[in-house]
């Protein structure tokens, strides 16, 4: 393939490139360009339609090979998907797997230098990751950890509400069946946790990141607890209060700003839950936090941390880490499942019952990017068009890796091993019934 026998057109050089990049494209897939033109591969009605509008784009996937420049170019409009969106983004390793040969790479190099066309504009997507390049997330100050929070969290109760379940949870749901609704699913979950904690009429309990105030209601209401959350977004803390306040609970629920590192007392509560909050605490920190809600758990008091962990040890820079860090969770990282278990284990947990629940966050997710598509328009009412399109890349993406097994999400309870044998059944058959 020789580009400089090639007119000098932008057009002309890119069907060259688009040609050679998915020549052996196993499924069935169009290619739209800026001109309107259109390439197919593939039999029958294409799959997906990737729809570049500048030539830009292809200049710079071509010389910098980076996919994540192709999910930026998605959120700023200089590219668009047309059909299914998981095929779309199962395309992704093969920019970083395409075999060119050395005369091959010398003319997509030649061609790309030649498309034109300007620099996208600074807009809503660009402005979030510039933003975040300035906050000193990393460190996980308790600072920090606020702003980190307020960056995700804090984008509109509405537009969460959109996709989100009846109870505004925000994390794994359970399905005894596929054919489960979200709604079932999500109250499945949180009769679930409150079984596994074995919750009872009087006991304390404390929710590390609360979230929207979800379990720490159900359990009140369905178990007679004393429930306590806490939180770091004054847009869940709001909706909590106010949830609070409807379902007449002000004597049994309580919640309040305040970062996990501020807990104060030994010995408070019977029961600690944290569901979809340790993935924000920084792996360094890790100890800190175990020991912090072993410290506040009573002798054989139980702890259930409910969390997303990886296949692989520490937080690399990936493609898939640095995406997370720069436009979703500013301070997520994660480990593996053995990993977690250590840690806690090292600050005197004994570890009673580990699930994994990775094919129901897969599902949970499937259904989330399902309601956030049919709700799209009421969603651009409550954001700019470039947080709808990262919230929905990201939670597709993260559907596919659910899927595949590169992460998974475990429920580990754990008991204070001070004070003896934890009072829990010797089987899981009460879990069931």
């Amino acid at each position: 393939m020789d580009f400089s026998l090639v007119p000098a057109s932008s057009t002309t050089r890119a069907w060259q490139i688009v040609q050679r990049v998915f020549r052996d494209y196993q499924g069935s897939l169009a290619v739209r360009l800026w001109d309107g033109g259109t390439l197919s591969f593939g039999a029958g009605v294409p799959d997906v339609t990737l729809i570049v509008r500048e030539p830009r784009l292809l200049r710079e996937l071509i010389l910098f090979r980076d996919p994540l420049r192709l999910a930026e170019a998605y959120f700023q409009g200089g590219l668009d998907v047309e059909g299914d969106l998981y095929t779309a983004l199962e395309m992704k390793d093969r920019l970083q797997t395409l075999n060119l040969s050395a005369f091959e790479k010398a003319g997509f190099l030649c061609a790309a230098l030649f498309l034109g066309g300007a620099s996208a504009s600074l807009n809503a997507a660009s402005a979030r990751r510039n933003f975040l390049a300035l906050w000193p997330w990393r460190v996980h100050s308790k600072g920090g950890s606020r702003q980190a929070i307020a960056f995700h969290y804090d984008v509109s109760n509405a537009f969460y509400r959109l996709w989100l379940d009846a109870q505004m949870v925000y994390s794994c749901a359970y399905f005894e069946t596929p054919d489960d609704s979200l709604d079932q699913a999500q109250r499945n979950k949180l009769e679930y946790i409150c079984r596994k904690l074995r919750l009872k009429p009087g006991d304390r309990l404390l929710d590390i990141g609360c979230g929207w105030g979800a379990l720490i209601c159900w359990a009140a209401k369905h178990y007679g607890v004393q429930a306590h959350g806490i939180t770091l977004s004054q847009n869940q803390y709001d909706h909590a209060r106010k949830k609070i306040g409807n379902e007449n609970l002000q004597d049994r629920v309580t919640v309040e700003l305040r970062d996990y590192r501020e807990l104060q007392g030994e010995a408070h509560y019977d029961k600690i839950v944290s569901v979809g909050m340790f993935e924000h605490v920084g792996l360094r920190n890790l100890p800190c936090y175990f020991d912090i809600a072993r410290s506040l758990l009573k002798p054989g008091g139980l702890f259930l941390n409910h969390g997303i962990t990886q296949d692989r040890e520490g937080w690399g820079g990936t493609v898939g880490t640095r995406f997370i860090n720069r436009y979703v969770f500013p301070d997520g990282e994660l480990d593996t499942v053995g990993n977690v278990q250590r840690a806690m284990e090292q600050t005197g947990f004994e570890i009673l019952d580990v699930e994994g629940l990775r094919r129901h966050y897969a599902l949970t997710l499937r259904h989330w990017v399902g309601r956030l598509e049919r709700g799209r328009a009421e969603a651009l009412r409550q954001v700019p068009q470039s947080i709808y399109r990262i919230w929905r890349l990201y939670m597709a993406a993260c559907a596919l890796q659910f899927e595949q097994g590169d992460i998974g999400v475990y429920q580990i309870l754990a008991a204070n091993r001070d004070g003896g044998p934890a009072r829990v059944p010797l089987t899981r058959r009460d879990l069931y019934v």
